[in-house]
């Protein structure tokens, strides 16, 4: 019995120690993700991962539900990866062993986005505004019933959830961040922003059918108007302790909010944000011009209104003459030391290097560093990545695999 106490007391005090010094570890300028090969060894990826290069119609488009893939991790280490678009999740032990796949009832295929008070599995919201919550083994306890779509949920210390909601209308678009509280499923809007959708009338649409993989045909309708790549990152919501921080990309403010959505006070990021060269916008709608033009060997129908669209969206690239002032970050995540981390967009697409700068549980923004992997193909997301007692637990991709290459990988950080 003294033998197990000790082993248990020095196993909390070396997590400990770990998790405590990653302030530390981002001063030294570079940090690296390094796999952890006691993590999750024997698992059969092929099978857990079976849908992963499986792709679906979702509203008309082609999706690949590889990429849509999330986990969440539990207090214990535990993690549940939710498989997009498929009813059931995949448990996993703390040490990262296969486990179990299980259901939660009438959740139907809705991904598990958190936890509450450690016992409390709950689903994003669906299109009806409906968030599904149940015990740890997927039974039934209620749902929360909301009126508008959510680009993401966490949970408050207080066991009540922040989401980042959205809303359409015809002439207009809501962001908004809003608290709703577990027990009695109201919901407090305590910050919103209002944009203008672009008139109608101010865009040429371009209507065509196509034939997709699976032989159905499609009706679709397309504007040549240049989709601004640097402007569509969502506002990024995290919290600390007694606090709510709201992070607006494209203002680089940080504002700070108490649990019940009180404001508390407003900061601005302290580093000079970027620009989208004329060159790198050029090069961005070309890839997607390339794409355009692959297609057009499975239109059907109005195939010479087709060629209209992709001759202007070709003239609408030439006609790029302005650099794009680019977010000051795309997103934020907090480590389990309550840090949060502003990675900035990257400069190079595919370098796989990720520059972060920190915002330390004091307050203050402490300096930058930059994240580098060489086994794995990150992909920084609150769905994919979790910081657990110092370490980063990741649903990501290796960079070589002759199937399945998506993993569940523990990383250690590595001062480089």
């Amino acid at each position: 019995m003294k033998k197990t106490l000790f082993i248990i007391i020095a196993t909390l005090f070396s997590t400990m120690l770990f998790s405590q010094d990653l302030l530390s570890k981002y001063k030294s300028g570079t940090v690296k993700l390094v796999p952890d090969d006691t993590y999750a060894q024997g698992n059969d990826w092929n099978t857990i991962f079976r849908s992963f290069h499986d792709s679906i119609t979702v509203s008309r488009h082609t999706v690949y539900v590889g990429n849509r893939q999330s986990l969440i991790v539990l207090p214990d280490g535990s993690v549940i990866v939710n498989h997009a678009y498929q009813r059931y999740h995949t448990k996993f032990s703390p040490n990262g062993k296969f486990e179990k796949e299980f259901e939660i009832e009438r959740a139907g295929n809705k991904a598990i986005d958190g936890c509450i008070n450690g016992n409390i599995l709950f689903t994003g919201l669906d299109n009806m505004g409906k968030m599904v919550c149940s015990d740890l083994e997927g039974n039934y306890i209620k749902t929360l019933t909301l009126d508008y779509m959510s680009k993401g949920e966490i949970v408050l210390s207080n066991g009540n959830i922040a989401i980042l909601g959205n809303a359409i209308w015809k002439k207009k678009q809501r962001k908004f961040v809003a608290i709703v509280d577990y027990e009695t499923n109201e919901g407090k809007i305590i910050w919103d922003k209002f944009t203008d959708n672009l008139d109608p009338k101010d865009k040429e649409t371009y209507e065509y059918s196509i034939i997709e993989k699976d032989g159905k045909k499609w009706t679709r309708w397309r504007t040549a108007n240049l989709f601004n790549p640097v402007k569509s990152f969502h506002p990024q919501i995290a919290t600390v302790d007694d606090q709510l921080f709201i992070a607006l990309p494209n203002t680089g403010e940080v504002l700070i909010y108490s649990l019940d959505g009180t404001f508390v006070s407003k900061k601005h990021i302290n580093w000079v944000a970027g620009t989208m060269s004329i060159e790198e916008q050029k090069a961005y709608h070309n890839r997607i011009l390339e794409k355009m033009k692959q297609e057009r060997a499975n239109v059907v129908e109005n195939k010479e209104r087709y060629d209209q669209l992709v001759s202007k969206y070709e003239a609408n690239i030439n006609n790029i003459n302005t650099p794009l002032p680019k977010p000051a970050f795309s997103n934020v995540i907090k480590d389990s030391d309550g840090n949060i981390l502003f990675f900035e967009i990257p400069e190079e697409r595919g370098a796989n290097i990720f520059h972060v700068w920190v915002y330390n549980k004091n307050g203050e923004f402490d300096g930058k560093c930059t994240f580098v992997c060489d086994d794995y193909e990150l992909n920084i997301r609150n769905s994919k990545m979790v910081f657990h007692n110092g370490y980063i637990y990741g649903l990501q991709c290796l960079k070589e695999s002759d199937d399945v290459p998506l993993r569940l990988v523990r990383f250690k950080l590595v001062s480089k």
